[in-house]
């Protein structure tokens, strides 16, 4: 009678529960991207890895990357190139490795919460930090989509002869990135597959580049794995930080966090959990690796063909070749100063028009790409941070708009050739944000690090029945009760009271 007692108890305490913010989130369709979620294949075999099994936790990692091969990433690495050669690809590889580990605490925080670090953050701070933090994510967004739509009307300008002028390309990237953005309605894995396409598209582009240029393969290896910089100054120092910032973004943590959410996960499980874990991280892992060699193809090739150059040699060759816009480089022998539109015409005037045209396109998928996970985390970030529970249109056009704005009004009062300054100030203020990610990063791990913790203690102790029929409702993330009679320390109490006290409002 006890034990039955006891079980009516827990049933109706758990029928009393409130619904997670989760829950509510996609109780009112206002969920973003997550209209539909992928399965995970069951295998009854004990087997450590799973190809299936991969495959259908492939998909978050990779739209992730695309923060790492922005046109923000690709100008920082052609003038790393140009300005340094082979010589600061060891911080390439170093940031995008400490990028790695960054996502790999968002994926994690994920899978086990089933929250993103908005949701989180909303949850446990107060409004004021609250609201600072969301702001300077905010400002991180603007400067990157800044970076990202100009890189789009770039490229359409190269594409079309500069018939199209820069405006005009902000104007065409607006409308089709609210036209691309509408595609997971066909179904989740289409859209992860159009942006595996772009993906595809950027390796094959610059790898062409790569492959005509033909760098020294010798002088790369040393320059990604000997940490040095002989003969560099205040510009290459610059170029250094820019690098930082141009690889680790702080929003694309925002972002991994919440695309993981998109996986069929009984978070229930304990080796479920750990298991979306491992596979999460493997995919990250490829994904990292595949833009960083796209990062390097791009560094080689302006180390190889255009480090060291002045203005008169590349002028020269212009006018020898009848490329366009030879009157960009002035005739003297200062060294030559390249952006994404530079070094296109830079590439078609020693290689062709054919190698213009096909960096234009890589750049196209390039700022496309970022351009739509760049407004998913926008949306993450607002809806998480304050809570909103909009529609999902009202929430893409404020979101755009925001970001938009400022993109716009530089198109309309700055000239297409003289955009390389701003580009530069974006990226190294992004790399001053990277203390914001490392802060984001170990309150994540605090955060993880309290809930295993509580599930430990208290989740898979054996008197959890009696747990849950003493439980007092809370609205808590992780569901956690104190037991009544269980002896503990004031400071282990301080712990699950951390679990159980709700965010402030």
């Amino acid at each position: 009678m006890a034990q039955e007692k006891a079980d009516e108890s827990e049933a109706a305490q758990t029928q009393q529960q409130p619904p997670s913010p989760l829950a509510q989130s996609g109780a009112d369709g206002s969920s973003t991207y997550f209209n539909q979620q992928v399965p995970i294949p069951q295998d009854d075999r004990q087997v450590w890895f799973s190809f299936r099994k991969l495959w259908a936790f492939t998909g978050p990692g990779f739209l992730m990357s695309i923060a790492y091969l922005d046109p923000g990433n690709i100008e920082s690495d052609l003038q790393s190139g140009a300005k340094a050669g082979f010589k600061l690809l060891w911080v390439l590889l170093g940031s995008t490795v400490i990028g790695l580990l960054l996502q790999r605490l968002a994926a994690r925080l994920g899978v086990v919460t089933g929250m993103h670090l908005a949701e989180v953050c909303h949850q446990q701070y107060h409004a004021v930090p609250r609201i600072i933090l969301w702001l300077m994510v905010e400002l991180a967004i603007i400067g990157s989509d800044m970076q990202e739509v100009i890189g789009c009307a770039i490229a359409f300008n190269l594409l079309s002869s500069g018939r199209i002028p820069l405006w005009g390309g902000v104007l065409i990237t607006i409308i089709d990135t609210f036209v691309f953005l509408f595609l997971d309605n066909y179904g989740l894995r289409k859209l992860e597959t159009f942006f595996g396409l772009l993906i595809t598209i950027m390796a094959v582009t610059f790898g062409y580049e790569y492959v005509m240029v033909r760098p020294d393969q010798g002088e790369l290896l040393k320059g990604m794995f000997v940490p040095r910089c002989q003969g560099c100054g205040p510009s290459q120092m610059e170029q250094a930080v820019g690098i930082v910032g141009a690889v680790i973004m702080p929003h694309n943590i925002y972002l991994h966090s919440a695309l993981v959410k998109s996986r069929q996960i009984d978070r229930s499980s304990a080796k479920e959990v750990k298991e979306a874990n491992k596979y999460f991280f493997i995919e990250s892992t490829i994904a990292l690796f595949v833009s960083f060699l796209i990062n390097v193809f791009v560094v080689a090739v302006f180390a190889e063909a255009f480090y060291g150059r002045t203005n008169m040699e590349v002028h020269d060759v212009c006018n020898a070749t009848h490329g366009l816009h030879a009157d960009l480089f002035p005739f003297n022998n200062e060294t030559l100063q390249v952006d994404i539109y530079k070094g296109g015409v830079v590439l078609g005037c020693f290689f062709g028009p054919a190698a213009l045209y096909i960096w234009a396109v890589g750049i196209l998928a390039a700022g496309q790409s970022s351009t739509m996970t760049g407004t998913y985390s926008g949306q993450f970030v607002m809806e998480g941070f304050l809570n909103l529970r909009w529609s999902r249109f009202s929430r893409v056009l404020l979101t755009r708009s925001i970001a938009i704005t400022p993109t716009l009004l530089v198109a309309i009062f700055q000239d297409v050739t003289h955009l390389t300054g701003m580009n530069d100030f974006l990226n190294v203020l992004q790399s001053m944000q990277v203390l914001e990610d490392l802060g984001s990063s170990y309150g994540l791990a605090g955060v993880l690090h309290q809930h295993v913790f509580c599930r430990h203690l208290c989740c898979h102790s054996e008197q959890y029945l009696a747990l849950r029929a003493g439980c007092f409702s809370q609205h808590s993330i992780f569901g956690i009760c104190r037991l009544p009679g269980m002896a503990m320390s004031d400071s282990t109490w301080d712990v699950l009271s951390g679990c159980l006290r709700p965010g402030p409002e």
